[in-house]
């Protein structure tokens, strides 16, 4: 596995390892996570976790996304997951990302995103990254507006979570733009 480690003042940005298994299913297995999130299923079924980091580990070989672990500067577990679903075609890629709730509030979503955003433009050359959030998760729409996201509409009624269908804010940045804020 790749040993690529990113740093921001307070976390650590690797790539996942199946020893992140138990972690992920603990996390991203908790209702008040898997309802903020489009494909995170709820209950998390128990030994997926290793299926999802197998094929993100593939995802990420080929080129089709980029995918890191959210770790603490002084702890190696991870508390999150951000990653760039990539359009190699067309210099673009989607931002998602999920947070363990013990984590929320802390800023660290902001603080992550900040450091992808920075490799999607300075190393991976993408045109413009973009991401979408629920409407009712604000927490997570503020995320984007804090890296310099804009809002560029409301899908309505675009998805359907769990028998409901759910409007999508979707927002975006693009590289002159991330340029012009981080200068």
């Amino acid at each position: 596995m790749d040993s690529i480690l990113y740093e921001t003042d307070r976390l650590r940005l690797r790539p996942l390892s199946y020893g992140d298994a138990e972690l992920i299913e603990m996390y991203a297995g908790d209702y008040e996570v898997a309802k903020t999130t489009l494909n995170i299923p709820y209950p998390y079924p128990k030994g997926s976790a290793l299926d999802f980091i197998k094929a993100t580990v593939e995802s990420d070989k080929k080129g089709n996304s980029f995918s890191l672990a959210i770790t603490l500067q002084n702890d190696p577990a991870i508390i999150g997951l951000m990653g760039l679903s990539i359009s190699q075609k067309h210099k673009r890629a989607e931002l998602s990302y999920w947070i363990g709730k013990p984590y929320w509030g802390m800023g660290y979503g902001t603080e992550a995103a900040k450091m992808v955003m920075k490799i999607g433009f300075e190393q991976l050359d993408l045109h413009k990254i973009f991401a979408a959030a629920f409407t009712d998760n604000p927490a997570s729409w503020r995320i984007m507006e804090k890296v310099g996201m804009r809002e560029e509409g409301v899908f309505r009624q675009h998805v359907l979570k769990w028998d409901t269908f759910k409007d999508l804010s979707f927002y975006s940045i693009l590289k002159s733009e991330y340029g012009e804020i981080h200068q």
